[in-house]
């Protein structure tokens, strides 16, 4: 039996190994996740070191090792990595994108054809500019969530089915929940958030597109902790995810204001301190008029007994 084998793959990591060979993780479409050793690719005359960076869709030819396969052939299908690459809001989005992946296929070997179908299609998306990378990866991660079973709902209550659409929202029920099954410290999340997380799970990206920053900041917000409840970790690429300049632009906008207002409460602090400052002062003087006023009535009472 041979142990040579094919398949297509997308390239999730890469890490040295001595001095030019490489050990890469790899999602492929009949087997799952798998590590093997790429020998040589280090070197400037290699084949197809290039060909094994994060990112790429690649058919690779194996040979079946004990602990680790060896790459022995790789043909190119998808170069989406230099297109990723040139973007920071792309690559930021594509990172997290790897290892949410890496994440659901922790057993190695175990097939996850709808995973790397899921993966391969977010990544080509992802390249090829068609929608903000913030949306794919939102869009990504809801649908990966879903497909490893725990698909979140944005309509109809998680928990008894009630029609929705409801307002609150919580992790641990599995998304929206009607007043009845609300549990305590529920997120009540604007309704459109919640249409438009509807919207990516879906792939309706006609409503997706025209959605508000502030809504999709909203949603990016959620989809991040929902994931972190269900993979009890959290996915450390996220926290450098850059969604979009124009939710920069509006969280600069919002530290612009939150300052101007901490400069009018200090000015307004200032006057109440002078305020109190004038009261106390008043109420000296008043203490001293009173006082002058007894010694003089004092010295009218015993003229004698007064100096």
């Amino acid at each position: 039996m041979t142990r040579l084998y094919r398949d297509e793959a997308v390239v999730l990591r890469a890490q040295k190994l001595g001095e030019a060979d490489r050990i890469v993780t790899l999602l492929t479409r009949e087997r799952g996740r798998i590590r093997a050793v790429a020998k040589g690719v280090r070197k400037t005359t290699s084949r197809f070191g290039g060909r094994l960076e994060p990112f790429m869709m690649i058919d690779v030819q194996l040979y079946e090792g004990r602990s680790l396969d060896t790459v022995t052939q790789v043909e190119t299908i998808g170069a989406y990595g230099l297109q990723i690459a040139a973007d920071y809001a792309r690559y930021t989005a594509a990172t997290a994108m790897l290892e949410t992946a890496e994440r659901m296929t922790e057993t190695e070997r175990e097939p996850a054809v709808q995973q790397f179908l899921l993966l391969a299609g977010g990544l080509r998306t992802l390249a090829n500019g068609e929608h903000e990378p913030g949306l794919v990866l939102d869009a990504y991660l809801v649908r990966s969530l879903a497909v490893a079973g725990w698909a979140p709902s944005f309509v109809d209550c998680a928990r008894c089915g009630a029609t929705g659409p409801h307002r609150a929202f919580a992790l641990g029920s599995g998304g929206a929940v009607c007043s009845s099954c609300r549990p305590p410290g529920s997120a009540a999340p604007h309704p459109e958030t919640l249409e438009l997380l509807a919207a990516l799970l879906t792939g309706d990206w006609e409503h997706a597109d025209a959605s508000e920053l502030r809504r999709r900041r909203e949603a990016s917000g959620l989809v991040a902790a929902y994931l972190q409840w269900h993979l009890e970790r959290r996915v450390r690429s996220l926290r450098w995810v850059e969604r979009s300049n124009d939710v920069v632009d509006l969280v600069a906008a919002e530290t612009a204001a939150a300052q101007v207002a901490a400069r009018t409460a200090k000015a307004q602090a200032a006057l109440a301190q002078a305020a109190l400052d004038q009261a106390e002062a008043a109420h000296a003087e008043a203490v001293r008029v009173e006082e002058q006023a007894a010694i003089l009535v004092a010295s009218e009472i015993h003229p004698e007994g007064v100096s």
